[in-house]
């Protein structure tokens, strides 16, 4: 079971342009589409996609469409129910999938509802192989919440993942070692959040085949207590680190429709292979694969088993020496079915 947690769900409308958006401008949509949304709403999404259990917790009226949407998907769900809509994304992209959201603060979170949603996660925590913590927090949340639901899930026999950004982000890193969780799956730009480091100069880097910078910055916050750490760097691929090793995977070219989901179907791939008790460098092939697979969808879509090639993801193991470059060995895989 991976459980995952939505503390500022939405629901997301995606409208796909015929050309490139100009402000000021009238428009044509070439489709609009409405999704459940939220991080951990698109990580549960994937899994219950590719067969596997998964429970989606979150704060939500009983009569909300995006409840509504989740069981028309087949999502199971747990709600700790509140007396007003969750917010409304809005993304736009253009046909060479430049994408636009605009994604509102959400509604402000009560103290109950918060205890709420920390006894939800805890009492099904107890029975899961994976917890995911996801997105952002909502007004009103302390921004060293995630941080507290770590330590308190510690006792319990699951794993912890965390995918957040900004001021979560920070005040769950203050903590370390003590709020280090299982897995950590910054993008660039978290990680140089984290680490002091130019997120852009990261996947440049990464698009010229060297993951060398990408990595000995993850390397910092395996240091630092983190069990695990996903990098993904948009279309040059991603990074797993861990305290054994290093492992790079590039994505393969594709026509990009949207980047909405694509982290999200990442790390929903990466627990996918993790419950089935993978290598990580097979682990991080599925996690770029379901990645890829989301970016090539359009809007809000997220791939099923059928739209994602894992086959066509190479993986290298990459060893670091205490001075000079990384360099990187290619592991090869057979082709699986998933």
């Amino acid at each position: 079971m991976i459980v995952t947690l939505t503390a500022n769900p939405s629901l997301d409308t995606t409208i796909e342009l015929t050309g490139r958006l100009q402000r000021g401008a009238v428009h044509r949509a070439r489709t609009t589409t409405t999704d459940p949304g939220g991080k951990g709403v698109n990580v549960a999404r994937v899994v219950t996609a590719a067969g596997s259990p998964a429970l989606a917790i979150l704060p939500a009226r009983e009569d909300d469409p995006l409840v509504t949407a989740l069981a028309d998907r087949g999502v199971a769900h747990r709600l700790v129910s509140t007396g007003r809509p969750v917010r409304a994304n809005v993304t736009v992209t253009e046909p060479d999938g430049t994408t636009t959201k605009i994604n509102p603060p959400g509604a402000a979170a009560h103290a109950e509802e918060l205890k709420a949603l920390a006894g939800l996660v805890s009492r099904h925590a107890a029975t899961a192989d994976w917890v995911a913590l996801c997105g952002s927090l909502p007004p009103g949340a302390p921004d060293d919440w995630y941080a507290t639901l770590v330590r308190s899930l510690r006792p319990l026999p699951c794993a912890v993942a965390v995918d957040t950004s900004d001021l979560p982000l920070r005040a769950l890193a203050a903590g370390f070692p003590d709020t280090a969780p299982d897995l950590m799956k910054p993008n660039a730009d978290e990680l140089a959040q984290l680490t002091g480091c130019d997120g852009g100069a990261l996947e440049a880097a990464a698009e010229r085949g060297d993951p060398d910078p990408t990595v000995r910055a993850a390397r910092a916050l395996v240091d630092r207590g983190v069990g695990t750490v996903l990098v993904t760097l948009g279309g040059a691929g991603a990074v797993l680190v861990t305290a054994d090793g290093a492992w790079f995977a590039r994505a393969p070219r594709i026509t990009l429709r949207s980047t909405v989901g694509a982290g999200d179907a990442s790390l929903a791939g990466y627990l996918l292979a993790q419950v089935s008790g993978e290598s990580p460098d097979r682990a991080l092939q599925r996690a770029v694969a379901h990645g890829t697979a989301a970016a090539a969808l359009p809007g809000t879509a997220l791939p099923h088993p059928d739209q994602v090639d894992r086959d066509a993801v190479t993986v290298s193991a990459v060893d670091l020496p205490v001075a000079g470059r990384a360099s990187s060995t290619p592991v090869a895989h057979p082709a699986t079915d998933l």
